[in-house]
């Protein structure tokens, strides 16, 4: 396969520019058209009489008739069994920054192989990625990418962590799965970004796979997961604080600031409050600045006043470790230390300038600062 064709048969696929990067994958495929969809049984579902079953992997608890799909449009009961559309079916690729995801406390300076499949379990009227979480598989061009594959393709590009992420990775749960005990075996850590919309026991089985997750908390408030995400509040709280609770996972949460739907001051502050009662003042909590999307484009981006507002109001209620996102050269993207303040991480969008942490702790006070950090 010349370049050109290479080129015009992953048009509209999320892949890494670099003539090496292009290389290594045509070792592994015969790129054309969109392949087919993956027949792979699912799990965390139950049978139910007349071809019918339930699937009780998130929250929805979807029960499904044969040929039916569930709400996140990429599993589908087959004649009573119910399988993963998408399992090996990457609609992204990319080589990240670790900040991007955003993690600010776990590798920093590194890089992440990022990757994604079609489908959501919810429906963010706000999503930046909507192209690929908002529609079914066969809607999106996809490579075939299974775990073995990712694997040598994440040691290929010097990455020390795979991420799922761009969608829901809980969506694509078994890919994920199995694609994380792959990178264990070769030393590789697993990074998950997610909305946490998922039910106790998947979760559990997750947090024994990867090493940190991200959290996308949409908002305290109930009436707000309704209107705006079509989900419930409830269950993402719940699996904060398992995650939390998980020895050797690391967690950060990231709060979307949208400007008059969930800024009030009122609300960050039982925000704040929760996280200090239920995870404690550690974990990094981000802020970060809603611009226009999808199908929320009546709003102007988040006024940086606000986002330094809840800052504040976050510091007040004891939390160490609060970021400003969205607003490249801040000085509340950098890490201060909680002790004697001083400057620890300075971060200028994605780019690492200067790092003041040794062995895990302060090099001004000798303070233990929480994280991953190599």
């Amino acid at each position: 396969m010349n370049r050109r064709k290479f080129l015009k048969t992953t048009g509209g696929i999320g892949l890494v520019a670099g003539t090496s990067i292009n290389s290594f994958l045509m070792d592994f495929y015969a790129f054309g058209e969109t392949p087919n969809l993956s027949k792979v049984e699912a799990r965390f579902y139950r049978k139910l009489p007349d071809r019918e079953i339930e699937c009780f992997l998130c929250p929805r608890n979807c029960k499904l008739g044969d040929k039916e799909r569930g709400y996140c449009g990429v599993r589908e009961n087959i004649d009573g069994t119910y399988y993963t559309l998408v399992y090996g079916k990457a609609c992204a690729i990319h080589v990240d920054p670790i900040e991007k995801k955003p993690f600010f406390h776990f590798f920093p300076k590194s890089r992440a192989l990022s990757i994604a499949t079609a489908g959501c379990n919810v429906n963010c009227k706000f999503c930046q990625n909507w192209e690929m979480s908002q529609v079914r598989p066969e809607q999106i061009r996809h490579i075939d990418f299974p775990p073995l594959v990712v694997v040598e393709f994440a040691k290929k590009n010097r990455c020390p962590s795979i991420s799922y992420t761009y969608t829901e990775p809980i969506v694509f749960y078994e890919y994920m799965i199995d694609t994380s005990k792959e990178a264990q075996k070769v030393g590789l850590k697993n990074t998950v970004v997610t909305g946490g919309y998922i039910n106790p026991e998947p979760l559990h089985e997750l947090v024994e796979c990867v090493d940190a997750i991200k959290v996308d908390l949409k908002s305290f408030s109930q009436d707000f997961y309704t209107k705006y995400v079509r989900g419930e509040l409830q269950p993402v709280l719940d699996a904060i604080k398992t995650i939390a609770n998980s020895r050797g996972v690391w967690l950060e949460i990231v709060y979307l600031v949208i400007p008059t739907l969930n800024d009030s001051p009122s609300e960050i502050k039982l925000l704040c409050q929760w996280i200090m009662n239920e995870i404690g003042p550690d974990v990094p909590l981000h802020f970060s600045r809603f611009h226009p999307m999808y199908l929320l484009k009546n709003l102007p981006p988040t006024p940086i006043p606000t986002l330094e507002r809840a800052r504040n109001i976050a510091i007040s209620e004891g939390i160490h470790y609060v970021y400003i996102g969205n607003v490249p050269g801040h000085e509340g993207e950098s890490t201060y230390c909680p002790y004697c303040k001083n400057l620890l991480v300075e971060r200028v969008g994605y780019q690492i300038q200067k790092i003041n942490i040794k062995h895990g702790k302060c090099k001004f006070c000798q303070k233990s600062i929480p994280g991953i950090w190599s």
